[in-house]
């Protein structure tokens, strides 16, 4: 990732504005071992207090890094509960990166994140249906199945 994604001048900005970036070796005593990191690169998002909310594995090119990142600074806001910061985060991947394979993913759990704020079955509706017809072949609608009969 040295050589590709951290040069990319987009990923250094994103990092350096959303997030507290700290490399630790895999083989590292006691950090690589308290976070079970067995692989690089492994990136972790983490709170403050050092709880994992969300975890890759792998290299991510640069045009995959951000909306990888923004998922899981989603996920950790959704878990906190923030879910305006939440949806934020979903709603850049669906704007900005609406050709990543995390799209259909930021497409769900915005829905979600919606539904628990405003108790409104529209948002669950929304959900199945945008996932329907702009990505019908992913593991997403799946999941989005039952909000069909919501209708």
């Amino acid at each position: 990732m040295d050589v590709v994604a951290y040069p990319d001048s987009a990923v250094i900005e994103f990092v350096n504005s959303n997030l507290v970036p700290l490399r630790i070796a895999a083989d590292d005593p006691e950090l690589g071992r308290g976070f079970k990191v067995k692989w690089t690169p492994t990136l972790l998002i983490l709170e403050a207090d050092g709880c994992e909310q969300y975890r890759t594995l792998g290299f991510y090119p640069p045009k995959d890094l951000i909306p990888s990142l923004l998922l899981g600074m989603g996920k950790a806001f959704f878990n906190r509960p923030d879910r305006h910061a939440a949806c934020d985060c979903f709603r850049r991947i669906i704007d900005e990166f609406s050709d990543n394979s995390l799209a259909p993913e930021a497409i769900y759990l915005n829905g979600v994140s919606n539904y628990i704020e405003s108790h409104d079955v529209d948002n669950l509706i929304g959900i199945y249906d945008r996932l329907v017809t702009d990505y019908p072949d992913s593991p997403w609608v799946t999941r989005a199945d039952p909000y069909r009969l919501l209708k």
